[in-house]
């Protein structure tokens, strides 16, 4: 017969796995599912911390993604491989570990925090079928007994917690994945509006820092004869970036997008030997860059880049993005190129129109050659600091007056 203490831990038991239930039919996002499951974790284990790595596929690496004890500085930066430390090894193996004391005497322990000391230590893997896409650490700072019971109902929390990451980043996939539809058609009107580049191209990086979360979205245009790359439009409160010296298109990063047209990223432009304005960005507080060609038919004529303030391992979905944006900025930018040259081919034809006619009228009234009657005109464009098309319809209308 159970005894009444049995009992409460079989309720307590039931009560968090109610918990955990709840929290996966909240549909919360991941953020918030992340900080719940800490809290419960450290709510179940009396930890004096807890912390919660996610696994990124895309580096291999477990990221710090939340924590119970204040360490907001610390999220997203530290970075632990397969394998490495506790819980590098939980993840590799997929198996928990509960050290009771001397937690730094383990051969596989690894201070990450180093103002923090701890003597035990509980880490538990977060699984999705057998697939791990985290680790939940329990940390006390004396020395701590975990029962089987208890790495038992963690491991469990873990499961389900994983149940409720996977289903989160879902609901965070489709969002985004919505955003950036809704971006991309803002993007398309934007372009369409009756304004002046320099407008446009503003707006689009003030769009589409929004959507990347950068900390500067930048747009440098071509300059073939020179070589180099110029600012025209960024997202930045810096006045020392827009007053940057152009960038040279030979030997530095961004001209390395120019020339192999495809997109390029550095982790840490601060490290990045071909970066040719680390004292700016240190200055700035810019870590990693993506660097994308504007690209219209085959033809490079600049770059579009983010820059985030740590370092960040950008998807395929935000390059996917950015390149679309740039895409359609050098689609825009090209066509208004050459309407504008063709516009400026049409007034050509007809300021030539205008002073034949009025050369014609000159060499009729004064008796001049043709050759003196166009410089006549020339010079008094000149003279008068008026076009020559000006001169001659002035030319034409005196005529047609005295005619009245």
């Amino acid at each position: 017969m159970a005894t009444s203490n049995s009992k409460s831990k079989v309720l307590d038991e039931l009560e968090i796995i109610s918990a955990v239930a709840d929290l996966l039919a909240s549909n919360q996002d991941l953020k918030t599912i992340l900080q719940e499951a800490i809290s419960l974790v450290s709510s179940v284990t009396r930890a004096d911390a807890c912390f919660l790595y996610l696994f990124d596929p895309n580096t291999s690496e477990l990221v710090l993604s939340a924590s119970q004890t204040p360490h907001p500085k610390d999220l997203g930066k530290i970075r632990l491989k397969l394998g490495e430390g506790v819980t590098g090894w939980v993840a590799e193996h997929k198996t928990p570990v509960a050290i009771p004391q001397y937690a730094k005497k383990d051969k596989r322990f690894l201070e990450l925090l180093v103002e923090d000391t701890y003597e035990a230590f509980l880490s538990v893997p977060i699984l999705i079928k057998e697939n791990v896409v985290g680790v939940i650490n329990a940390q006390h700072r004396k020395p701590h007994q975990y029962s089987p019971r208890l790495i038992k109902l963690v491991t469990l929390i873990g499961r389900q917690i994983g149940r409720g990451i996977e289903l989160a980043r879902t609901r965070d996939e489709s969002q985004r994945r919505g955003r950036t539809l809704e971006t991309l058609s803002a993007v398309s009107n934007t372009l369409a509006l009756d304004r002046y580049p320099e407008e446009i191209m503003q707006l689009i990086v003030k769009m589409t820092a929004q959507m990347m979360g950068s900390n500067i979205c930048s747009i440098l245009m071509l300059d073939e004869k020179k070589k180099v790359l110029k600012i025209v439009a960024a997202q930045s409160t810096a006045p020392e970036y827009f007053t940057r010296p152009p960038v040279k298109v030979d030997g530095s990063f961004i001209g390395q997008v120019v020339l192999a047209k495809k997109p390029l990223i550095a982790k840490d432009v601060r490290q990045e030997p071909h970066y040719q304005l680390r004292e700016l960005a240190v200055q700035l507080g810019l870590v990693s860059l993506l660097s994308v060609p504007m690209t219209y038919k085959n033809k490079v004529i600049g770059v579009m880049n983010s820059y985030t303030s740590s370092e960040t391992t950008f998807s395929d979905e935000q390059i996917s993005f950015l390149q679309s944006v740039a895409n359609q900025c050098a689609a825009a930018l090209e066509n208004t190129r050459l309407l504008s040259e063709k516009l400026a081919v049409q007034e050509a034809l007809e300021a030539r129109k205008v002073v034949e006619k009025a050369k014609g009228i000159l060499m009729m009234q004064k008796g001049l050659s043709e050759e003196e009657a166009f410089k006549e005109i020339q010079h008094q464009s000149m003279d008068r600091r008026k076009s020559m098309k000006e001169i001659a319809e002035a030319v034409i209308l005196a005529h047609d007056l005295n005619r009245k």
